[in-house]
């Protein structure tokens, strides 16, 4: 633990029919009709604006995993981001590779983060995303540790890597089910794509919503 730092409780459980696989959680309650946009951020802030812009219009709440250095970096846009009434989510502070930290490096990243958002706007995180997916045992038993659930994704639009706004549509929506955890990030690509995204998720019957919604 960080001095000074109260991390939260640790985890409940959430229902069966969440995808959970080592304590890791790939999606949510499939019972549900609840989808949610992981939207990953240590870089793309000149996108978040329109982002917001048409997560309001949609009148969507969804989860945000900030990078701590991020978050140093603009403390303004995470402000704003949380006034909106968004869910903020921790996604470590350097970006590291977390499979291949030691369990004293895994829970500086995590805690580092916990305590710089803490600092920011108050909150006390509780939902961990590693860096590109990357994790160990250990990372999961450090985030427990620390009051956290390990989050993963359902479906991942790979928008980092192929700027196309169609195919980030495809991949977010293709054979979409309830308890779906959608991985994005900001870029130019995936606004011009959310609102598309937002009217298939509305038009389908599906609830976009938080991560923390979605896992109930």
């Amino acid at each position: 633990m960080v001095a000074g730092i109260v991390l939260p409780s640790k985890p409940t459980t959430v229902l069966a029919s969440a995808n959970i696989v080592n304590g890791v959680y790939y999606s949510g309650n499939t019972e549900t009709k609840n989808v949610s946009l992981m939207i990953n951020v240590y870089w793309g802030t000149e996108f978040l604006d329109s982002m917001l812009k048409t997560l309001k219009d949609h009148n969507v709440k969804t989860t945000f995993f900030v990078g701590g250095s991020w978050v140093n970096d603009n403390p303004e846009v995470l402000k704003k981001v949380y006034a909106q009434g968004h869910e903020i989510a921790n996604h470590g502070f350097y970006h590291k590779d977390h499979e291949n930290l030691t369990a004293e490096r895994n829970r500086e990243e995590i805690s580092y983060n916990h305590q710089v958002v803490k600092a920011t706007i108050g909150v006390d995180m509780n939902l961990f995303a590693p860096p590109s997916g990357s994790y160990s045992k250990t990372t999961v038993k450090v985030a427990n540790d620390l009051g956290y659930k390990t989050i993963m994704w359902t479906r991942d639009t790979i928008d980092w890597r192929d700027h196309d706004a169609d195919l980030i549509y495809s991949r977010a929506t293709s054979k979409m089910s309830g308890g779906d955890l959608i991985l994005m990030h900001p870029t130019a690509q995936t606004a011009q794509a959310l609102p598309k995204i937002l009217d298939y998720i509305e038009q389908n019957g599906f609830l976009a919503t938080t991560v923390s919604e979605t896992l109930r």
